[in-house]
């Protein structure tokens, strides 16, 4: 149907993800996906029991725009015991329909027009669009790999304007794999201290740490916590990334503004799912086993691409791995993840679509969120490039 309207689009620059177009290159080429960070193998049959337990027992009407108590009072259980801040069950705990959606609520909510929002590049591809939908400006710092991919502080400091509403961190990091220190906490609250900037932390990789390594919530800082918006995702810690449900922390000024956009938005989160992860965080080890589970999957695949040409640089949480491949070919990013789609049948991410001006690094992506079978056959097809 041909419209009759005159579109006046307000992103007219962002096409279709990065993830979408690979995903269907894949599909036509008959690729392995190595590219999205989503599980290709069964979550615990327990979560679905108890979903469809749930629908059931009749709980397929709207749950409270909340979110379910019992989750909100599970996930601030989770919270105390790890990190020791304890947020108010009732006006500090949402739950979300996933976290890019509590991302939208968050930035919207708080963001105004003429602010100033600072990120880091590499990002994940919705924060500076949904930034520039509430007339702010994004003002983005690139990490590089020489510097390992490690925040500068004093640069951000540098940045840092009158205008300045925000600063989105992303710990776990996507797609670098690096994590934040305490160190990193201690520059990101002095930085911030006398200021009204909102920090948002998406934490969607939380447990997903390595090497014995500790997830730096910007919960176990009491002042950061105090001025900061917590985003993470069940999907993620529970291989269930299509249920789309995550949640929001918050003080309860900060929560208020949130659930202001999340009514708007979707109301409330799909109600037999909430049952069914309520259930499973009475359990803490169907999450806090998740790091070792994945750690297998990363030094799997790392040890089955040791004898390829790629080079791996370390990946530290996330279910994401970087690789250098210049001794190879000195193809743009893009070029030669389209290359191995189209040749070796394997699919990655290119790590210029995580720069807003297609900086090129000659990296790609490898997601190890993958059943092992997958990481063995995608490493050989690999290792022969």
């Amino acid at each position: 149907m041909k419209s009759h309207a005159t579109p006046r689009s307000k992103l007219p620059d962002v096409g279709t993800t990065i993830f979408t177009v690979i995903g269907q290159l894949a599909a036509e080429h008959d690729a392995l996906n190595l590219s999205q960070g989503a599980p290709n193998f069964a979550c615990d049959p327990r979560l679905v029991d108890a979903a469809v337990a749930a629908m059931r027992a009749g709980h397929n009407q709207y749950a409270p725009m909340t979110g379910l108590p019992a989750l909100r009072a599970a996930v601030a259980h989770k919270f105390a015991h790890l990190t020791g801040t304890r947020y108010d069950v009732d006006d500090e705990v949402t739950i979300v329909a996933s976290a890019s959606q509590g991302l939208y609520a968050a930035i919207s909510g708080l963001v105004h027009v003429g602010d100033e929002v600072i990120y880091f590049e590499p990002a994940f591809d919705s924060y500076a669009p949904i930034v520039r939908l509430q007339g702010a400006t994004p003002v983005a710092i690139k990490l590089s790999p020489e510097r390992g991919f490690r925040v500068d502080w004093d640069e951000v400091a540098r940045c840092v304007s009158p205008r300045t509403r925000m600063i989105i961190i992303n710990t776990p990091h996507n797609p670098s794999a690096t994590v934040f220190s305490a160190e990193d906490l201690e520059r990101l609250a002095a930085l911030t201290r006398g200021t009204d900037i909102v920090v948002l932390s998406d934490e969607v990789y939380e447990h997903v740490v390595f090497d014995g390594g500790v997830h730096q919530s910007v919960a176990r800082h009491a002042e950061l916590a105090a001025r900061s918006v917590i985003v993470s995702s069940f999907g993620k810690s529970y291989h269930v990334t299509g249920w789309r449900v995550g949640y929001c922390l918050a003080p309860a000024e900060l929560t208020e503004e949130v659930r202001k956009i999340h009514q708007f938005m979707m109301f409330a989160a799909d109600t037999p799912m909430q049952y069914a992860l309520a259930e499973m965080l009475a359990d803490e080890q169907t999450y806090l086993g998740l790091s070792a589970f994945y750690q297998h999957k990363r030094d799997l695949l790392a040890q089955a691409l040791a004898g390829s040409r790629f080079d791996l640089l370390p990946s530290e949480g996330s279910f994401f791995m970087l690789a250098r491949y210049g001794r190879i070919s000195a193809q743009s990013d893009s070029d030669f993840v389209l290359r191995l789609i189209r040749d070796a049948k394997v699919a990655t991410i290119p790590l210029s679509a995580f720069y807003s001006d297609g900086t090129d690094h000659g990296l790609i992506r490898l997601s190890f969120a993958k059943d092992d079978a997958t990481l063995i056959e995608g490493a050989r097809r690999l290792c022969a490039v």
